[in-house]
């Protein structure tokens, strides 16, 4: 055997063992990159599902204060032609219905301090207090029968509607315009009027097909509400 041959075994051991180390490093390195792999999609799988939980909640918020304007809104005018039902019959029941519908003012107005502040709020409320109080001195007259107490209300019941509009226009001007406000209120009060003549001249079928009406109005104008405090304050629905 030549002294080469002799070498190369010599050799071949250490060959072999610094290809096994090498083969286990990039092993292990293998495993290291898959392992980081592994964990670094994991967590962008937990942020992923984060965010659709948290897109989730927001949703649930949104339609949550969605359905309570419309609440709100339509517990006001239910409780307006109880109201005015009670009213032109004469019911002993009258003033424990008025006393729920002013209750209700309190309520919306309570609805809009977390988002424009408990002053906002009360001031809405005492303009929607003043809305119910002229509408009984419309009704009033109506049934009496005084042309002139009647159109001096009646004046004074629009421009508090207009009143009512403005306040919630300077609130959120861009997502509630003064014009599309006051006509919202106009229609509002047109209709109610409406239905509280048909009530007084013994119209039922006439006050309950304008009550549909109302109803379909006042969701309408729910809606333009709550979105617009959605829209002005998307950070607040979590």
């Amino acid at each position: 055997m030549t002294s080469s041959l002799r070498d190369r075994r010599r050799m071949l051991p250490l060959t072999i063992l610094a290809t096994g180390v090498l083969f286990a490093g990039v092993f292990t390195l293998s495993s290291v990159t898959r392992a980081d792999a592994v964990q670094q999609n994991g967590h962008h799988s937990m942020n992923a599902s984060e965010a659709s939980a948290a897109q989730a909640t927001k949703t649930i918020s949104k339609h949550r204060f969605h359905d309570q304007m419309r609440k709100l809104w339509e517990q006001h005018v239910a409780w307006t032609r109880m109201a005015i039902v009670d009213f032109a019959s004469g019911s002993d029941g009258f003033n424990a219905t008025a006393e729920r519908l002013m209750q209700n003012q309190v309520d919306i107005g309570d609805a809009i301090k977390p988002y424009f502040g408990t002053a906002a709020g009360n001031q809405l409320t005492s303009l929607l207090h003043d809305h119910i109080a002229i509408a009984v001195e419309v009704l009033q007259a109506a049934k009496d029968g005084d042309t002139a107490a009647f159109n001096d209300a009646s004046d004074r019941w629009y421009k508090n509607a207009n009143q009512i509009a403005d306040f919630l226009s300077a609130a959120n001007h861009r997502y509630w315009p003064r014009d599309m406000m006051r006509h919202m209120m106009k229609v509002h009060l047109d209709q109610t009027l409406t239905e509280a003549s048909d009530q007084l001249q013994a119209d039922f079928p006439g006050s309950v097909a304008i009550y549909d009406k109302i109803e379909r109005h006042m969701l309408a104008m729910a809606d333009d509400l709550s979105s617009g405090i959605i829209h002005r304050f998307p950070k607040r629905f979590h």
